[in-house]
């Protein structure tokens, strides 16, 4: 059989040949100043739940996979008016011949960047992470793909079957179909292969990285009840039916919402809602381009409170078994932990190489930053330049951006779900959101989003009964969120939004107000 695994394409090793070969013709060129080489073969695939209780299903989808490989080219040249910088990537081809149009694609874009200072150098830090991928993950043919998703099925359609609530609705197993019994979403693989060279750089550095995850959505279709369930992981071993049930048992329990009116609320945000607006709002704001661009809420409050004193988040790429860890970044350097805000004070930033000396010589550093530069690096380390295709690997047709990897929240004094729900009193308890969206600019920190379920009320500090699904949007500022935080739960959970690259291995927090707007309902007319 033909596995997903084979078309991956070239092995680590001969990537790592590839690059060797590709920098030491750029080092032969008689313009050439610096080089640097990444290349890399990335596979992902995916298994598609699409099960319905009395709809004609297949349950699971075929499988699909989309495979790439290939190199790209960040080169300086040597111009008139300075050095110019070009990249140009070239896919499927690591000949010399494959360089040389990757090359000529580079030259022929450079341009002079006067911010430029040099291709990554390397650090006093070292490599932490070895050999934590998984083989099986790796090498993963079609009937393993399948079951994993079947796996996550199966679950959910167990948890449905032993409800006696549903059954209680439902009366017989035709009954039970009848309600429309929903599960949606996937089992995803991403698989990676990387090796990087460059001129200050010079030993070939290779990294192999597996990762599975699993998002899902239930329904009972006839009660408008919505579920969503999640799962992160790195082994195939470790993977289980957590999505699949957790969906459904969040179905169940959203049967018989009730709708609230706008107004301000006290309100525990899931797991979910805190992985979101972190995804979308607070970590961009948190990327030293958007201290160099001036576009962050936190403009100048480098080393000052930014939220409550509670708070701690940080990011950690070289912490072995978590989902999101690299053993390199794709500019070749460490991974590891960097402080964003400790104890409510901002104390650092993401970014790649490029980025940190850009914002560290800027003339108006120091009022981006609101400190010294000198004051600033230690929290500028560049630990997160990678190279992330929109959750499809770490692609070789693009320079490095900034990503994040796995991001921790804490609170200094975690408490337990009940304790949350107890400060809150009166109020909501939040567990899914979409379509979150800065507005009026992420520097005003101004934001929407919209309940879609898994959510709440709380009435007497305890979880009472469900809040009806997409009948309230939240509309508030990220600033405000972060500095009115009553607690923070001890118990985390590894989440990922759609689109999002890290892993937010995120508690539920309750915030001492959230503006909130009902969404008007369809009016019954005769």
């Amino acid at each position: 059989m033909t596995t997903p695994a084979a078309a991956l394409g070239p092995a680590t090793n001969d990537l790592a040949r590839a690059a060797r070969e590709a920098l030491d013709l750029l080092h032969a060129t008689p313009d050439v100043l610096e080089g640097e080489v990444f290349a890399a073969a990335n596979g992902q695939l995916l298994a598609r739940v699409a099960y319905a209780s009395h709809l004609p299903s297949n349950g699971l989808e075929e499988p699909k996979s989309t495979v790439s490989h290939g190199l790209g080219l960040q080169v300086v040249f040597r111009g008139s008016d300075g050095p110019r910088i070009g990249f140009g990537a070239e896919p499927s081809d690591l000949s010399p011949d494959g360089v040389r149009r990757a090359l000529a694609k580079a030259r022929t874009g450079a341009v002079h960047d006067p911010a430029f200072v040099s291709l990554p150098r390397p650090g006093p830090e070292r490599r932490a992470l070895w050999r934590y991928h998984d083989p099986r993950l790796l090498d993963l043919d079609d009937e393993e793909l399948v079951a994993a998703g079947w796996r996550v099925v199966t679950g959910a359609l167990r948890t449905f079957t032993a409800s006696s609530r549903l059954a209680e609705l439902a009366e017989t197993e035709e009954g039970l179909r009848r309600l429309g019994l929903l599960l949606g979403g996937d089992v995803t693989i991403v698989q990676e292969r990387v090796a990087i060279v460059s001129t200050h750089l010079p030993e070939v550095q290779t990294d192999e990285t597996t990762l599975i995850t699993a998002a899902t959505t239930a329904m009972v279709e006839a009660m408008d009840a919505k579920g969503s369930g999640w799962s992160t992981g790195t082994r195939l071993d470790d993977f289980t039916d957590e999505a699949g049930v957790e969906a459904a048992h969040a179905a169940i329990r959203a049967l018989g919402g009730e709708r609230v009116r706008s107004g301000r609320y006290r309100v525990v945000l899931g797991p979910q809602p805190v992985t979101d607006l972190l995804n979308n709002l607070v970590l961009p704001a948190l990327h030293a381009s958007s201290f160099y661009a001036s576009t962050t809420p936190f403009l100048g409050r480098f080393g000052q409170r930014v939220a409550a004193p509670t708070l701690s988040i940080y990011d950690h790429g070289a912490l072995p078994g978590l989902t999101g860890s690299k053993g390199i970044t794709c500019e070749g350097l460490p991974t590891g932990r960097t402080e964003l805000i400790t104890d409510g004070i901002l104390t650092g930033l993401l970014t790649n190489w490029y980025e940190a000396q850009r914002l560290l010589r800027d003339p108006r550093a120091r009022v981006k930053l609101g400190v010294n530069p000198g004051e600033a690096a230690r929290g500028l380390v560049a630990r997160n330049g990678f190279r992330f295709a929109a959750g499809g690997g770490r692609s070789f047709a693009a320079r490095p951006g900034t990503a994040a990897t796995n991001v921790f929240v804490e609170g200094r004094d975690g408490v337990s779900l009940d304790e949350l729900c107890r400060r809150v009193g009166d109020g909501l308890y939040v567990g899914r959101i979409w379509y979150t969206y800065p507005i009026n600019g992420l520097q005003a920190g101004d934001f929407t989003c919209t309940v879609i379920g898994d959510s709440y009320l709380i009435r007497d500090g305890r979880i009472a009964v469900p809040l009806k699904a997409n009948t309230v949007r939240i509309s508030d500022n990220v600033t405000s969120v972060l500095e009115g935080i009553l607690g923070v739960t001890t118990e985390a959970k590894g989440t990922t939004v759609w689109g999002g690259d890290e892993v937010v291995y995120a508690p539920s927090i309750a915030i001492a107000g959230l503006r909130v707007d009902e969404i008007a309902g369809f009016v019954e007319t005769l």
